[in-house]
């Protein structure tokens, strides 16, 4: 019984740890990069926003924006330093680089990398060392572009290479990064966790799991398809409202346990849209989106699979123990509470 009570805390304690402002729930920060292949020369372009890396680097970033050469001249230091090119077993030459013009209003620096190749980058392997710059956490998602094909990839510290001959590297790590997106996303998690608490038996967890996958879904694909897209403020302050609705709805004495598979389909659909927000800004090609896609949202039920499969003999041991009723009632008001700081932290910060 402690053992089980304990185990709740926890999960309650890395809830509430506070993954910094400017990474409300993806899976780290994110670059993206453009990789254009024309015959012996590749142009590398890499997006960065200020405010989802570190400090140093993000007032680096603003310093270069600025036009400060020296921080202008570092970063692009950095790409050459850090990402490796080779083309039939030998290396690409970088040059010196330079900021490039973009029309996004948004926050952001892009910069600009040619590399020139020996001979033509039929067989070219892209090696990306970026996290050693700009933290472990950074993932690029990349879309690289050759004559007559196009490949969408995630580097990450686990998968830094991608070969533009290997189909198959694409859409598996989209999965991984749809994992650690889930997994990484603490307040979906928070979401999960109360709604499960008084989710009730097999069956109505099933239907409130159920209903939560098929709406986040659709949504998901509906948003990085640009079909309906909403702003993210608006999505991130939704989403910390909905924790805290459940869980007050948790505290209320009457069952609540008939209708919370709806809860979970409404609320699902806005968490969709914050899926969305790693896939969307990649501007992903049409042609190459449906695997991405697919691949990203396999790795988002994968991870959320795993929470469930922990948190589920938990909860069914709490329920025939005397402590269910204390565990659920300070479970949820403490996730209410953190669910009400996101809220008003989003809505007004």
């Amino acid at each position: 019984m402690r053992r089980a009570l304990a185990v709740v805390l926890v999960l309650l304690a890395a809830a509430t740890t506070d993954p910094g402002p400017a990474r409300a729930h993806p899976g780290g920060s994110n670059g993206y990069a453009v990789i254009t292949i024309d015959g012996e020369r590749v142009r590398y372009r890499l997006t960065l926003w200020p405010a989802t890396l570190p400090a140093p680097v993000g007032d680096q970033i603003l310093r270069a924006r600025a036009g400060d050469a020296p921080s202008r001249d570092h970063l692009l230091g950095v790409i050459r330093e850090k990402v490796t090119l080779t083309a039939g077993g030998r290396r690409c030459e970088a040059g010196p680089g330079a900021i490039a013009e973009t029309s996004s209003s948004a926050e952001s620096l892009t910069l600009a990398v040619d590399f020139a190749c020996p001979d033509a980058a039929r067989d070219l392997l892209i090696r990306d060392d970026l996290f050693d710059a700009l933290g472990a956490d950074y993932h690029t998602l990349a879309r690289i572009e050759a004559p007559g094909k196009i490949v969408q990839f995630a580097f990450t510290p686990e998968t830094r290479e991608s070969r533009l001959t290997s189909a198959a590297g694409g859409p598996g790590s989209f999965v991984r990064l749809g994992v650690e997106h889930i997994l990484t996303g603490w307040d979906h998690l928070l979401f999960l966790l109360v709604l499960l608490l008084r989710g009730g038996g097999w069956l109505s967890l099933a239907k409130i799991i159920t209903a939560f996958t098929a709406a986040h879904s659709v949504t998901l694909a509906l948003a990085v398809l640009e079909v309906v897209t909403l702003p993210d403020r608006l999505v991130e302050a939704v989403i910390a409202l909905s924790i805290a609705a459940v869980a007050a709805e948790n505290l209320v004495l009457r069952p609540v346990v008939s209708r919370r598979w709806l809860v979970s389909f409404a609320f699902g659909l806005v968490h969709g849209f914050g899926f969305s927000s790693v896939l969307r800004e990649i501007g992903l090609p049409a042609q190459g989106l449906l695997l991405s896609l697919v691949g990203f949202n396999a790795g988002v039920e994968l991870g959320q699979a795993l929470v469930v499969a922990v948190a589920l003999p938990v909860l069914a041991f709490l329920r025939h123990t005397r402590w269910e009723v204390r565990v659920i009632r300070s479970a949820s008001l403490a996730i209410l509470l953190v669910g009400a700081v996101l809220f008003v932290e989003r809505t007004f910060l």
